[in-house]
């Protein structure tokens, strides 16, 4: 898939994440490239920007593996963002699958 596609949208697929649950980083990455190819260099940059725009809190939890988890919990700010995201979101791939359809009968 197109880098500029999976860049666009990761911070959408991240907040979606984290209005489930709370996660730690490497479990973020895990359960997001169930879907798409990413690497842990992609969401580590995301996740502190998300943490300094207030959209998400951290906390620290500890881990039967190792040393404490830093958890990542949807803020309402967040919240509030991930919804207009998802709006948007859904209005831009309708318009794109229009789109798509009326050139596929076309073809």
């Amino acid at each position: 898939m197109n880098i500029q596609f999976k860049k666009g949208v990761l911070e959408l697929c991240v907040l979606a994440l984290l209005e489930e649950k709370d996660y730690y980083g490497y479990e973020l990455v895990n359960e997001i490239s169930k879907n798409l190819d990413i690497s842990e260099g992609t969401i580590y940059p995301l996740l502190a920007r998300l943490r300094s725009e207030k959209y998400v809190t951290t906390y620290l939890k500890e881990s039967q593996e190792g040393p404490p988890r830093k958890y990542y919990e949807l803020t309402s700010t967040g919240k509030s963002v991930l919804k207009e995201l998802k709006e948007e979101w859904f209005q831009f791939t309708d318009s794109v699958n229009r789109i798509l359809k009326g050139r596929m009968l076309n073809d």
